[in-house]
């Protein structure tokens, strides 16, 4: 089998595009031999590597509206906006478990993207390096700075892999992947702004001067793959599925109605583009795909 990729853009709530693609995928039995994802799209890969049909739509629209999972009474208790222990550890350990046994033991290979905050430069981390801890190298890829803290790990300081890395193609390049499907959470003409406030950035993060670079810089980092996206696509060397509708989902998003409807999209955009998927995928030797 060529190698081929799957890179899974983040984004937030907006990730339930994503998920409802994946959901496709493995309703077609589609999995490809290496799987790379940042923040929102590494939570939902999880799921997906794991064979857990249906396990990402319950956890992130049935259980959005509980007040541990997204809340201002969050911050108040434990000046984070989403409940991390609960969303990396309550809920995949007791309400709605995440197979282990079978993650681990699917042959798919399965990236993580995370921010040195100390460098400022992404490290990934595959299952040989995070071993049983998939939860917390998941939980510091989707950790936002001001939004959640820092989180610790084999002597590193990380954070969201988004602020250096929001979309992973160029590693699964440099790992040796020729063709790969990305999968976006947000519209074609979508490109990031200079942020404001940049004091804010500078003081809250003034002990690691490179993570405040990469924070006040990802603008221009984004916008700078988002264009190596488009040659790629035009050119035909990458798979693009991008929501095929105007987004009314924030990146901090509540309300089940429109989670629903962004998931319901993901899946109907999967469903429209597959058949030009397969064609794409049959030009070379390709993953396995049950009809």
């Amino acid at each position: 089998m060529n190698q081929a990729g799957l890179v899974l853009e983040g984004g937030g709530m907006r990730g339930l595009y994503t998920a409802g693609v994946l959901e496709y995928f493995m309703e077609k039995e589609l999995y490809f031999p290496y799987v790379i994802g940042v923040s929102a799209g590494a939570c939902f890969g999880a799921s997906y590597v794991s064979r857990q049909k249906g396990r990402n739509r319950k956890v992130n629209i049935d259980y959005v509206t509980h007040p541990n999972y997204l809340s201002f009474r969050n911050v108040i208790k434990h000046r984070q906006l989403f409940g991390m222990d609960f969303l990396f550890d309550e809920i995949p350990n007791k309400i709605v478990p995440f197979d282990f046994q079978a993650f681990n033991e699917a042959p798919e290979k399965f990236l993580v993207a995370t921010t040195d905050c100390e460098t400022g430069e992404p490290i990934y981390y595959d299952k040989k390096t995070y071993g049983k801890d998939i939860l917390t190298i998941i939980r510091a890829s989707s950790s936002l700075p001001f939004i959640a803290p820092f989180v610790q790990y084999d002597g590193k300081t990380l954070l969201d892999g988004g602020i250096v890395d929001s979309i992973p193609l160029k590693k699964s390049e440099a790992d040796g992947n020729k063709r790969n499907v990305v999968i976006l959470t947000k519209n074609l003409e979508y490109r990031k702004k200079k942020p404001s406030m940049q004091w804010l950035v500078q003081r809250s993060f003034q002990k690691y001067p490179n993570l405040v670079k990469a924070i006040l810089t990802r603008y221009e980092m984004y916008n700078s793959i988002q264009a190596y996206l488009e040659e790629r696509e035009k050119n035909g060397d990458i798979f693009v599925i991008r929501p095929s509708m105007p987004l009314e989902v924030a990146r901090i998003e509540r309300n089940p109605i429109k989670l629903e409807r962004l998931y319901q999209l993901g899946i109907e955009d999967a469903r429209n583009t597959f058949l030009d998927l397969q064609d794409w995928l049959a030009k070379e030797e390709n993953p396995k795909i049950t009809s």
